[in-house]
């Protein structure tokens, strides 16, 4: 009897031979030996028949055949890959297979991919089917995943979220999309100049498209103000410091109306008179505040978090960078890509000096290896153990993106690219070894007549990790604040300036050297002018992490805790989401600066959906049924319940619109 163990494509089937010691020749999609059958599937093999295979009547589109709901899926092979089934389907049939390992990207969505292959192709009903699932291509790994395969039974429920997600998707984007083509398609087309337009609705694309041509509008209707500021610089000539004026219960602006704000002015002559008041004053130090602030390192990469880094660093799309840490991870160089969790689990943490061990061995790149040459000789801890880096209650599927610490047979063959995007996840996980960034910070507030003026400094003392997540590569000892520490914390490799860290230290030393009550005679006070500035565009980054983050748009408290965790889309498909509003030129992507902006036709099919199903463009909506499908798939609620309820609101939405039409 034989075993047959099914790879979501080629090149994974082979890594998975390897490991298994097989030699045997490639045949016509698949390898045999004496013990194993190796085959692949190559993407989907498996679609969702489209509702003229259920009455060739439904190949119209008219309101009177919708909402379509079928009680029975059907489902059809793809014709480009038919061959491929064939083979797997013929493979599964075989008497002599006692053993079947699915062995698919590792998770919902390859589960599904597998799962499809195997309800049509009708396995041998004698064959036990299994599940390997993996956090990496490494021998190791691969031999551990077919070891400790379970049952597939113990994946039904997220094989149900699977295509639940599918049938949602397939319900919500049909019956939308055709009832808004037949009622409002010629609307549209008049608008963008076109002889007709199908307008396309989706789960996901409608409210991310949403998000885009809100903030669109609100750059577009913004009307910038110029309002004053008041400024005190305290100190000789040589030796001062400049603080901020902030009205407070004690000043004599208090509740005024000439105030655009708590820090300024409507009108430069009211700042001016202000400033006129202020003159005859005396100042005094009122209060002096000094700290020793610590910092940790960033949490390590999910695919969000990469995405959104290479948007910024690289300028590429977010499916650009993930067809990269697709291909390290096919390589054997990084664990799995498409999670979202950014910690490591327990049992990965127990064994994190395999990792570092290879990194030291294997990868011969002179700035790497000066950083773990550090961590040896300062004998900087390994022990995640009781650290922020370590929670298994954040982990679903996956931990977070890692190097291995193998795979360097591979590395002189990656694209400059690839070379790149691969030190960067290096570098971020040597960081959480290095100790915290130090920082000397000290506030300082002065008194004129009640009127309250404050300046705060803060210096770097002790680099820690920020010498491996550095903005470049001559930043000194000092790092200027400036708001933007926590920015390098987040964003590996941000460029910024540092300023003069001689002048912030001059700076520093001179709020040290004063003493509360004391009296200053040297006070210059002036207004500066400032400007409202207009809430920026997104990028492809930046909307990834929107996406992922879609609770903060959501005004219910409870609600938003509800949905903690769940967000616009998964981690594998957000990109193809962004990919796919770009395709049907609902939105363009500038390539050289990764701004989205939204279509004339984007924005019309905005106002459509808006002032038809608003609740489509609300992320609340979409996030509260992703929420869902997690929760099938953790089987805190049955399939059935997700259904019914889903049927139940696409009812009664059509019921509504059509009554409105």
């Amino acid at each position: 009897m034989k075993k047959i163990l099914i790879t979501e494509k080629p090149s994974v089937a082979m890594e998975f031979a390897k490991a298994l010691k097989i030699n045997a020749n490639r045949k016509n999609g698949y390898l045999e030996s004496d013990e194993w059958i190796i085959t692949w599937c190559v993407g989907h093999l498996v679609t969702m028949s489209y509702p003229e295979k259920y009455d060739e009547k439904l190949k119209q589109w008219r309101l009177d055949t919708l909402p379509f709901m079928p009680k029975e899926w059907k489902y059809e092979i793809i014709p480009a890959v038919q061959n491929q089934f064939n083979i797997i389907q013929s493979l599964l049939q075989r008497e002599d297979i006692s053993e079947i390992y699915n062995a698919g990207d590792s998770g919902r969505e390859g589960e599904y991919i597998q799962r499809l292959v195997l309800m049509m192709a009708k396995p041998n009903p004698n064959a036990k089917i299994k599940r390997v699932w993996i956090d990496s291509q490494t021998e190791e790994e691969i031999l551990r995943g077919i070891k400790e395969a379970k049952d597939a039974s113990e994946y039904d429920s997220l094989s149900d979220s699977a295509y639940l997600r599918a049938k949602e998707d397939y319900l919500i984007g049909i019956n939308f999309s055709r009832l808004l083509s037949i009622t409002q398609g010629r609307r549209v087309a008049r608008q963008v100049n076109e002889e007709r337009t199908s307008i396309a609705v989706g789960r996901v694309m409608t409210c991310v498209l949403g998000i885009v041509v809100e903030r669109e509008r609100e750059i577009k209707n913004f009307v910038k103000k110029k309002y004053y500021k008041i400024v005190g610089t305290f100190g000789e000539e040589e030796n001062n410091i400049d603080a901020e004026w902030k009205v407070n219960e004690k000043s004599k602006l208090y509740n005024s109306n000439k105030l655009y704000n708590e820090t300024g002015f409507k009108r430069q002559e009211d700042a001016e008179d202000f400033i006129k008041y202020l003159k005859q004053q005396k100042a005094i130090v009122s209060e002096i505040k000094k700290s020793k602030q610590k910092e940790n390192p960033p949490l390590l990469f999910n695919l969000a978090e990469i995405q959104n880094e290479c948007s910024k660093k690289f300028k590429i799309k977010p499916d650009e960078t993930l067809e990269v840490i697709q291909e390290l991870y096919e390589k054997k160089l990084v664990t799995y890509p498409r999670t979202d969790a950014r910690v490591l689990s327990t049992a990965v943490a127990k064994e994190i000096s395999k990792n570092l061990n290879g990194i030291a061995k294997g990868f011969k790149d002179e700035e790497i290896q000066g950083y773990i040459s550090k961590m040896i000789e300062e004998k900087y801890s390994t022990n995640l153990i009781k650290t922020k880096y370590v929670n298994d209650s954040k982990i679903t599927d996956h931990y977070a993106i890692i190097p291995t610490g193998q795979g360097y047979e591979n590395y002189e063959k990656l694209s400059n690219l690839q070379k790149d995007i691969y030190k960067i996840i290096v570098k971020r996980f040597l960081s959480i070894f290095y100790p915290p960034a130090e920082f000397n910070k000290v506030s300082v507030g002065f008194d004129v007549n009640n009127e309250k003026f404050t300046a705060s400094e803060k210096v770097c003392t002790k680099q820690g990790y920020l010498e491996i997540l550095k903005p470049n590569k001559n930043v000194g000892a000092d790092v200027r604040d400036n708001s933007q520490t926590k920015q390098i914390a987040n964003n590996v490799g941000v460029g910024m300036s540092l300023g003069d860290p001689q002048k912030e230290n001059e700076k520093i030393e001179f709020l040290t050297t004063l003493k509360k009550g004391q009296q200053l005679d040297s006070v210059e006070i002036k207004t500066k002018e400032a400007e409202t500035v207009p809430p920026t565009r997104y990028n492809t980054g930046s909307m990834i992490l929107t996406m992922e983050n879609a609770g903060k748009f959501i005004e219910d408290e409870t609600l938003r805790e509800q949905i903690k965790g769940a967000g616009i889309g998964t981690s594998a498909t957000r990109a193809e989401i962004i990919k796919k509003l770009e395709r049907i030129k609902y939105i363009e992507i500038n390539n050289k600066t990764q701004i989205i902006t939204p279509t004339l036709k984007g924005e019309a099919i905005y106002d459509i959906v808006k002032s038809s199903m608003p609740d489509m463009l609300n992320p609340k909506l979409t996030a509260s049924w992703e929420k869902g499908l997690e929760m099938v798939a953790k089987k805190e609620i049955l399939a059935d319940e997700f259904m019914v309820k889903l049927e139940k609101y696409i009812n009664s939405k059509f019921n509504k619109l059509v009554i409105n039409i």
